[in-house]
């Protein structure tokens, strides 16, 4: 995939504590045109946002240090933020198990909006690149 001259390659942060998980992501992305930054925790992701300022977050929910869960109700209640699109990329529900029931408990929550895509692992790896490509056109 190759940019048209004169536009920057969207950016996009992967945060999950699993090294194999953000060297498959980083690898797909790269692979399609993506510019990518890694974070291992929620803590570090928050910097790295404040710092780099991606186009989207892929963002796994449990990990050491910040979960991904409060770096997600961070972020969208930070107005500098806010607008920096989600996706939700995690083993909660178990290895290919049914992510419907997590993803209706973080899009019920009243603080906060739904993220703008949800993957249980092992993703589905055309699907979600579709899914990113809608959302950074």
């Amino acid at each position: 995939m190759t940019q048209p001259a004169g536009t920057a390659k969207k950016k996009i942060l992967i945060v999950d504590d699993e090294k194999h998980v953000v060297t498959y992501l980083e690898t797909l992305l790269q692979d399609n045109g993506y510019d990518t930054i890694s974070a291992s925790d929620g803590k570090v992701a928050m910097e790295k946002v404040e710092s780099e300022r991606p186009d989207l977050v892929c963002l796994d929910i449990t990990m050491p240090v910040q979960s991904g869960i409060r770096f997600y109700r961070d972020l969208k209640e930070n107005p500098r933020f806010t607008s920096i699109p989600v996706i939700v990329v995690t083993a909660v529900t178990g290895f290919g198990g049914d992510p419907e029931p997590f993803e209706k408990f973080i899009s019920s929550r009243k603080q906060v909006p739904p993220p703008e895509g949800f993957f249980s692992k092992p993703i589905e790896r055309d699907t979600f690149l579709e899914t990113v490509k809608k959302i950074l056109p």
